[in-house]
């Protein structure tokens, strides 16, 4: 007699009368947290305390009498962010997809804040993307890099046999288009960093390739609409082709000059000469011009290859995760720090247009590194359920 289901049709070969959401192994007993990721990462935290200081003591003891002034408000925001990640590091990672109500406040929550935003939030340097509490401001987007790295792992996880055909691929891009979109709106930058994340974590739980063909004309389009809609964005285009010539081109060649006079092994640290008024953002996304003037070619290369070991660790813990769901977590923040290094880097050496992107653990940005410590709170919780 052929082997059958409890609803009586013939059982496939190798089938389980299981529902996909109930199949996966999760580990309940944690074990100890990957040290070298928290090592890692307290290490670049530090690192960019130093190399805020260094790029901002002259401009703080100018503008504030206060030569430490920006750093006190990040070694602030660390602080916080570090408690943050502690305290998540040690909680089951499995909370956040727990119940269903957790996809519905991350993903209305993080929409009404952006709404909130868009309506609502002062002009700064050209975008509405802060919004200001008292005397700290608050940057909704960087939140949203989390939630969105959240929505995408609980859809994945509870969806995977769906994201095997290109109706399922669809729908879960369909899902996060309001999303990226709300930030595409008024920062460009941060909706391009958001697609990143999505397209990898999609792609990673699918085996099709042909959608993403797709999807890459959509984004593509989108891109192309969102660079319209505002003609500062195809000035930066210009700048970027002919820096030299351009009116605003003074940023990217005071960057290429600091890269130019680091040499091999820099000035020292705190001897840069272009944060003395000459490079705009220096403690913030043209950070890394300053790291190759003050530690020359060999601090950079160092600095990109701990970036490199932080990303092979986080590799390991994907691969090793107790399910799916922790998986697609570890994979988001995979496919947000490498990608936001390489769009940072590549704009203060001029390979690609010039956009307003921190590099992670060590710009300035005090809602950028406590979200990023949240992160890696949620990497360094799956780390805990690992195989």
């Amino acid at each position: 007699m052929a082997d059958r289901t409890n609803t009586g049709r013939p059982r496939r070969p190798g089938s389980t009368n299981v529902r996909p959401k109930n199949r996966k192994k999760r580990i309940r007993h944690a074990h100890s947290m990957d040290y070298a990721i928290l090592f890692l990462v307290f290490f670049l935290v530090a690192f960019g305390l130093v190399m805020i200081y260094s790029t901002s003591s002259y401009k703080g003891g100018l503008y504030y009498n206060d030569a430490g002034y920006w750093l006190k408000r990040q070694a602030l925001f660390a602080g916080l962010g570090a408690v943050a990640m502690v305290l998540i590091a040690n909680w089951d990672y499995h909370f956040w997809n727990s119940r269903d109500i957790f996809f519905y406040i991350y993903y209305g929550g993080t929409a009404l804040l952006l709404l909130f935003t868009l309506v609502f939030a002062a002009v700064s340097h050209g975008s509405k993307r802060w919004i200001s509490v008292g005397p700290v401001r608050f940057q909704p987007s960087e939140a949203a890099k989390v939630t969105l790295i959240l929505i995408l792992a609980i859809y994945i996880s509870d969806h995977v046999r769906q994201m095997q055909d290109t109706r399922g691929i669809m729908r879960a891009f369909l899902l996060v288009l309001p999303v990226i979109g709300l930030v595409g709106i008024e920062n460009l930058s941060t909706c391009i960093i958001l697609l990143a994340i999505t397209v990898t974590m999609i792609f990673v739980s699918s085996s099709r390739y042909l959608p993403f063909v797709a999807l890459g004309a959509v984004a593509v389009v989108g891109l192309g609409g969102l660079l319209l809609m505002a003609s500062y964005r195809l000035e930066r285009i210009k700048t970027w082709l002919h820096p030299e010539t351009s009116e605003k081109g003074m940023q990217t060649m005071q960057g290429l000059y600091a890269i130019g006079s680091g040499g091999l092994f820099g000035k020292g640290l705190g001897q840069s000469m272009q944060k003395m008024g000459f490079l705009p953002e220096t403690h913030n996304d043209m950070i890394f011009s300053i790291i190759c003037e003050e530690l020359g070619l060999f601090g950079a290369i160092c600095v990109i290859i701990l970036y490199f070991v932080l990303l092979w660790r986080f590799l390991r813990v994907a691969m090793k995760a107790s399910d799916l769901f922790g998986s697609m977590i570890v994979i988001g923040a995979i496919a947000h720090i490498g990608f936001q290094v390489f769009v940072n880097i590549g704009v203060v050496t001029n390979t690609i247009p010039n956009t307003g992107v921190p590099l992670p653990f060590i710009s300035y940005g005090g809602t950028s590194m406590l979200f990023l410590l949240v992160e890696m709170g949620l990497v360094l919780s799956v780390s805990r359920y690992t195989r």
